[in-house]
């Protein structure tokens, strides 16, 4: 049997004397050589458990016992035995690889012989062996999470905690932390992943489910999975807008929860429902509800009570003309080379109006800069870049008054309070008076942001700093809509909920152009554009992509599958 490493019994953490409860009485083990899960929604609780676990933290109530260690009276022997890899890992970004390597060393006082031996094989473990010499903050988002990784690992715990470890990692680095962190696992090293990704919790061993610091489920995750069995239906061969054919399952009574699964709608029912029919649905006169397998999603979404009922507000009559065949975004042979390095190579497509087009490929393949170019951020060294029928070289000013824009990373004002960010974005663009007011409190309302206005936006939990940011986006409502990785690290309640008004836009007319690593969302794309090497390998609907990938050995891929085998294939015709 593995060697029980933590053991919780009834523990509570409040912050603040009024503040929120963020764990109540909460009870829980935790073993040696497996991965265990903690997955929950924003805010549930999973970073405060495994900063009370690394002994960063007090229980207000309660005892944990950590690898044989009190964790109020022993914290200099769970630092020993204790590696913690937090969300926003401390590398020093104006450091280089081998100069972070050697400064958690010091850390952590590995000296000598023991130091040069440690390094030499954490760098061939993480494959970063070409890499010592450059500076941290120039790696890709995978790398700089194998650096992370190393770092904690610097000295040999026992016990591993990752918190949301592969958060803006694409699909090929997240393969590879994985195999990585079973490496450790085959060594007897206990690790517990919290992740807000729930195919990354089917990879564990055991999960624990939070909900508002309450512990919901543990357990094998293929037993809460199978919960649902005999619950999940795909409504296929829809004819027309599958969109709409979500609304209408969403208010279907026994339907839980329901999302957009390539050319399909998924959903979950109710316990002891049927199905809907597919001409209540209005899918069309070939579609049909049909059984499928139950994803460990499905079972998170029963779970926590499924996703939101209701229209979104965003809805209502198209904002255009019915010619969906207008092309509104448009790249050209779009080109951009720094110095010697091109970034974007002759990438060109083009998007039409009310379409999600979705631009997918590993970290550092070109997919940000491209997108930059397209919203006026950067100039193209070649090629041309058109928004709603206007060259953003030419007139870039009324370009950009027609999209909106959502960065990567959280660009709004840290600083500011919530209401002042809103009304900053509102004079950027060129909101005043009734408009101003009126536009700040549908925003308020529809990302249910007033218990948050007098909030400094920096210190927002990350679900509400994604609303706001889609709030401040969406304002001055745009032709073209801008999202760059909009969920990354977000619950699927969350990114149900972000997805229902982006919906809601795109049945209005409104285009939007999407990044993003988690290929389940990539899903929601009408088409999407696989860069890789800075050029635009393939291109098509989500399951056109998945068809192209089959083989005898993988006959029915996820998209992630046909990620990687797409990229691979590429690789080896280049090199013949």
């Amino acid at each position: 049997m593995s060697e029980e490493l933590v053991r919780i019994d009834a523990v509570s953490k409040r912050f603040g004397k009024n503040g929120p409860i963020a764990l109540t009485r909460l009870s829980a083990s935790f073993f040696g050589g497996h991965v265990t899960g903690l997955a929950g929604p924003d805010g549930a609780g999973k970073t405060t458990l495994l900063r009370l676990i690394a002994g960063l933290l007090k229980a207000d109530e309660g005892a944990l016992d950590v690898c044989g260690h009190d964790t109020l009276r022993a914290q200099g022997d769970i630092k020993r035995d204790v590696a913690y890899m937090p969300q926003r890992f401390g590398l020093y970004e104006d450091l280089t690889v081998i100069e972070n390597l050697h400064l958690y060393a010091d850390l952590r006082s590995v000296t000598g012989g023991a130091r040069t031996d440690t390094i030499e094989r954490l760098l061939r473990f993480t494959a970063l062996e070409p890499f010592t010499a450059r500076l941290a903050g120039a790696l890709s988002g995978g790398m700089k999470q194998k650096l992370g990784l190393a770092c904690a690992l610097i000295k040999k715990p026992r016990l591993l905690l990752l918190d949301e470890p592969s958060v803006g990692v694409d699909p090929i680095s997240r393969r590879e932390l994985w195999r990585m962190v079973y490496e450790l696992v085959d060594q007897g090293i206990g690790v517990i992943w919290s992740t807000a990704y729930l195919d990354e919790a089917e990879r564990c061993k055991t999960v624990l489910l939070l909900s508002e610091g309450k512990l919901i489920y543990q357990g094998a995750p293929e037993t809460l999975t199978q919960s649902v069995a005999e619950r999940t239906f795909l409504v296929a061969d829809i004819t027309g807008d599958k969109r709409a054919v979500l609304t209408r399952a969403l208010d279907a009574p026994q339907v839980l929860d329901g999302v957009i699964q390539g050319d399909a709608v998924r959903l979950v029912l109710k316990e002891g429902e049927k199905a809907p029919n597919a001409d209540v649905l209005q899918a069309g006169p070939a579609a049909n509800v049909i059984s499928t397998p139950p994803r460990f999603e499905d079972a998170f979404m029963a779970r926590v009570g499924g996703g939101a009922k209701g229209a979104s507000p965003f809805a209502g009559a198209p904002k255009h003309g019915a010619d969906n065949d207008e092309i509104v975004v448009e790249a050209d042979a779009l080109t951009k080379r720094f110095g010697d390095f091109t970034a974007a190579d002759r990438i060109s497509f083009a998007v039409r109006r009310g379409e999600i087009f979705g631009l997918i490929g590993p970290n550092g393949a070109g997919k940000s800069t491209t997108f930059k170019m397209l919203c006026g951020l950067l100039k193209p060294s070649a090629g041309a870049a058109r928004v709603a029928g206007l060259d953003l070289a030419k007139a870039p000013g009324k370009a950009r008054a027609r999209l909106g824009y959502m960065a990567q990373k959280f660009s709004l004002y840290g600083d500011l309070s919530v209401r002042q960010n809103l009304n900053f974005f509102a004079g950027v663009y060129g909101l005043s008076n009734a408009a101003r007011k009126g536009a700040i409190a549908r925003m308020i309302e529809t990302f249910d942001l007033e218990s948050y206005l007098n909030t400094n936006a920096g210190s927002l939990p990350l679900g509400y700093k994604q609303r706001l940011a889609l709030a401040c986006a969406v304002m001055h409502d745009p032709d073209v809509l801008f999202l760059d990785e909009p969920t990354s690290g977000v619950d699927p309640r969350t990114r149900r909920e972000f997805w229902g008004h982006i919906n809601a836009m795109v049945s209005r007319g409104v285009t939007i152009m999407v990044t993003t690593h988690f290929l389940d969302e990539a899903e929601y794309c009408d088409r999407m554009a696989l860069i890789y090497r800075g050029r635009a390998i393939t291109s098509g609907a989500p399951d056109a992509l998945k068809r192209r990938a089959a083989s005898s050995k993988n006959q029915n891929p996820t998209l992630e599958d046909a990620f990687i085998a797409l990229v691979e294939d590429f690789d080896r015709k280049e090199a013949a």
